[in-house]
């Protein structure tokens, strides 16, 4: 895409915010790099840039007098699509993209591309596993941590991209467009950004925006608002499903992955050799399986990566065992949805962490699937009082209020017995006491090992 004479401002100054600046410094565009944070030093910014040139730096106000400059704004993923200095882009005619469409304008080679409410950070990595078994060229990028603009210039026609995508990111798609994409699931979340369920799956659906009938869509069958997106898909619909037999598709039946098609029938795995837990991660190994088979990877070198593969960090992560009670890391639990298929994963009575940034979401059906195995729930963060009254609603009362995350392990650690699990699943985003539930997961990890053996 060719950038000369066009005034680009990129919105927020993270990883999303800095790809796409890093990748807009080696085209024509006149660069502008905005941040609302006044905190922020112009000195702060530029150094996070992977080159030291010499561009212009907005903190703070964005005035109407700059907005009238632009031709295109690069919003990163945490900055609503309704606020304000938007709002007054639009009205202007600035043409609005996030980092995710900014990078496809760029990129080359084949797309795969998940989103969904649960499931997608370990279903991307494990796509990107299977693909670098068998592909020479596979990048892993989106919101899994590293930025698409970041490596959109070193991609090739021959290589593959693997994208975790976001309803943030989802809501700017213009012209992206991927081979094969998966909506996982559809629970709500986010709902304190995309106001209604009908806005957060409408973002989730423009993964498929520009499929046509040459692309795939992955899709769970358990879900009916996923599988009501497969009965208009544009794209050919392959689903997956936990709990019914499919003629066509990939199903788990008698703890095995089958894939059925034209009355064929064929085993994929054994839960019993795969090293990750839980019926949620048989739909994840479903979708990646479907994903990679859709772009040629033959099934022995698939096999071969699934039945090795360890999971990934903050999800359901084994962490140690001290005086017999084992330690779980589900940071990455930061919905209720989440939080329950990490309660249904344990296999051991369980104390609990939970709460954090209220993102006004419910906890009925997560407390409810506590049953017998959740002995104490932990409570910290800006969510507990209301977890704590939706907990003694539903009859549970054996509640222990913290202060800090540290404070909510050591608690744990007095109360629990051998042969217990700890589980940090907290079913609510980290930003209230945290940068983000990588550091939560991290330092509940550090807090952990700190204790007695």
């Amino acid at each position: 895409m060719d950038l000369r004479n066009k005034t680009v401002l990129v919105a927020g100054t993270g990883i999303s915010g800095i790809g796409a600046a890093g990748l807009l410094m080696k085209t024509n565009a006149d660069l502008i790099l905005y941040d609302g944070n006044r905190e922020l030093t112009a000195e702060e910014i530029q150094a996070k840039l992977p080159e030291k040139k010499n561009i212009k730096i907005i903190i703070g106000e964005l005035t109407d007098e700059i907005i009238r400059t632009l031709d295109i704004a690069v919003l990163s993923p945490g900055i609503p699509t309704d606020v304000d200095f938007v709002n007054r882009m639009r009205n202007a005619g600035v043409l609005i993209w996030g980092e995710l469409e900014l990078a496809d304008q760029f990129a080359k080679g084949t797309v795969l591309a998940i989103t969904g409410t649960n499931g997608k950070t370990t279903t991307t990595t494990l796509v990107g596993e299977i693909l670098k078994n068998y592909y020479r060229e596979v990048h892993v990028v989106g919101n899994i941590g590293t930025s698409y603009a970041g490596v959109a210039m070193d991609t090739t026609d021959k290589g593959y991209v693997v994208a975790e995508t976001s309803s943030f990111q989802l809501e700017t798609v213009d012209e992206f467009h991927p081979k094969v994409s998966a909506i996982l699931n559809l629970t709500p979340d986010h709902l304190n950004r995309h106001h209604t369920m009908e806005g957060y799956v409408n973002a989730k659906k423009n993964i498929m925006k520009n499929q046509t009938a040459g692309d795939y869509v992955i899709l769970n069958y358990d879900d009916p608002l996923t599988r009501a997106i497969g009965e208009t898909a544009v794209p050919q619909v392959i689903y997956f499903s936990s709990t019914q037999v499919l003629e066509n598709g990939y199903f788990f039946h008698d703890r095995k992955i089958y894939y059925a098609c034209d009355g064929a029938l064929e085993v994929i795995c054994s839960a019993g050799g795969l090293k990750i837990l839980g019926l949620h991660n048989m739909e994840n190994i479903m979708a990646a399986v479907a994903m990679a088979r859709c772009v040629g990877v033959p099934m022995e070198k698939i096999r071969e990566t699934i039945t090795s593969f360890m999971g990934v960090e903050h999800r359901i992560e084994y962490v140690t065992e001290k005086r017999g009670v084992s330690y779980y890391n589900d940071s990455k639990g930061t919905n209720p949805d989440a939080a329950i298929k990490a309660v249904q994963a344990m296999v051991r009575p369980t104390l609990l962490i939970g709460g954090g940034y209220d993102k006004q979401s419910t906890y009925d059906e997560w407390i409810e699937a506590f049953g017998d195995k959740v002995r104490y729930l932990v409570l910290l963060g800006e969510t507990a009082n209301k977890i704590a009254e939706c907990a003694r609603r539903h009859g549970f009362e054996n509640i222990i209020m913290t202060e800090s995350l540290e404070e909510a392990v050591k608690v744990c650690s007095q109360k629990a017995e051998k042969g217990d699990a700890v589980l940090l699943s907290p079913a609510c985003a980290s930003w209230d006491m945290f940068k983000s539930y990588e550091e939560r997961g991290r330092m509940f990890k550090e807090f952990v090992h700190k204790l007695a053996d």
